[in-house]
Formats: C-alpha cells, sequence, structure tokens
C-alpha cells in the first residue's frame, strides 16, 4: 500500500474553475496591490497629490518603498493603474463570439459599467479627477500603451489572430481614440462620460458618419 494518499500517485487535471483560480502568492500580491492603492487615495484625498510622497504610501500599507516600486514604477502609476481595464476586458471576453469587435466592446462597455459597484465607481470619479494633474497626465501616455496591447490581446483573442496583427492594433486603437474623445469632452462626470463612450463606439461601428 503506498504511503501516499491516493490523489497523489493518480493525480487529476484540474478542471477550468481550479485552473482559473489565482494560487495563494497571486492573492497576496493582489491584496497588497489594492492595500498600497487604497492608501494612496486615502492620503491623496487628505492632503493632496503633491504632499503625498511614495514614503508616506509605503509607510500606510506598511510596505517598503522597493515593495512600493514592485507595484507601481512611479507615484503617477498608483493613480493611473486603477485595474478598472481588467473588469473591461473580463467583460469584453464574455460577449458572444458572432459580435464584432466594436459591437462586443460596446456590449462590454455596458456590462462592467452596469455591474460596477459604488466602491468601484468612487474609486473610477478620484482616477478621473486626478488625471487633470500635469504629472499624472504626462504619464498617461505610457498608461495608453500599455492598455492598448491589453485591448489588442482581448480583441486578437476573440479574432483568432496574432496579437500583434497591426489590424488588431487599429481597433484596439480605435476604441481607446473613442473613449479619449469621451473623455475631454467632460471628464467630470462618470455617468455622462459611460453614455458618450457607448455613442461613440455606435459611431465607430456605423462607420463614423458624419
Amino acid at each position: 500500500m503506498s504511503a501516499l494518499p491516493d490523489h497523489a500517485v493518480h493525480p487529476q487535471r484540474p478542471g477550468p474553475a481550479e485552473q482559473a483560480r489565482p494560487g495563494l502568492r497571486e492573492r497576496k500580491k493582489a491584496k497588497t496591490r489594492a492595500a498600497i492603492r487604497e492608501h494612496a487615495m486615502r492620503l491623496i484625498r487628505e492632503q493632496g497629490y503633491d504632499a503625498t510622497t511614495v514614503e508616506q504610501i509605503a509607510e500606510a500599507a506598511e510596505v517598503s518603498p522597493s515593495t512600493f516600486f514592485r507595484y507601481f514604477p512611479t507615484k503617477e502609476d498608483v493613480v493611473l493603474q486603477d485595474d478598472m481595464d481588467l473588469l473591461w476586458i473580463d467583460a469584453l471576453r464574455a460577449q458572444p463570439p458572432e459580435l464584432t469587435p466594436v459591437a462586443a466592446m460596446r456590449a462590454a462597455l455596458h456590462d462592467a459599467f452596469a455591474n460596477m459597484s459604488e466602491a468601484d465607481l468612487t474609486v473610477l470619479r478620484q482616477t478621473m479627477d486626478l488625471a487633470a494633474i500635469p504629472a499624472v497626465r504626462a504619464r498617461m501616455l505610457d498608461e495608453l500603451a500599455r492598455t492598448t496591447e491589453l485591448l489588442a490581446s482581448a480583441i486578437a483573442e476573440r479574432a483568432g489572430r496574432a496579437a500583434d496583427d497591426f489590424a488588431v492594433w487599429t481597433v484596439a486603437g480605435a476604441v481607446l481614440g473613442v473613449a479619449m474623445a469621451a473623455w475631454f469632452t467632460d471628464s467630470e462626470d462618470i455617468e455622462a462620460f459611460a453614455d458618450r463612450y457607448e455613442r461613440g463606439l455606435a459611431l465607430l461601428e456605423a462607420g463614423l458618419p458624419l
């Protein structure tokens, strides 16, 4: 008789739910990241962006400054990387495969906003407010590149194309261009932004008629 338990002798392949479930290490990292950002946003609300230092954020989150920089390369990134794009990407991947990329993005945008909690909306409003700060806005170009790559990967996955396909990147760029147009029209009202974004995607889907 083996001294090992049966599942160790005859291991079974984990099911999809088990494969998708993050491990302990990933959960700890996600918890640390969330804590850093939560304390950063609280300190920024209390004393302003310029007066808030990385050292203060790290101390409040009970991590070292070097740990802060492992999660956020700059102080600006702690504002911009709110992980809301991951929510939208998940919603995009959940759309029926027969939808075109733009139609799927429209549906995903609607679903993502519909499923946002009040806490999620508060985070998004804070991010939009802080994006007006010159240092944060200057960093937005790098964050836009990261978001474009993330969106292009999801679009390529849906279309069965390579992640570096130029047509895929063109669609991703167009979708994010609509987001920027909606943002710069009025970035103070999150509900109005969502409505303009959806309208803009409808125009894009229709071939941008004027």
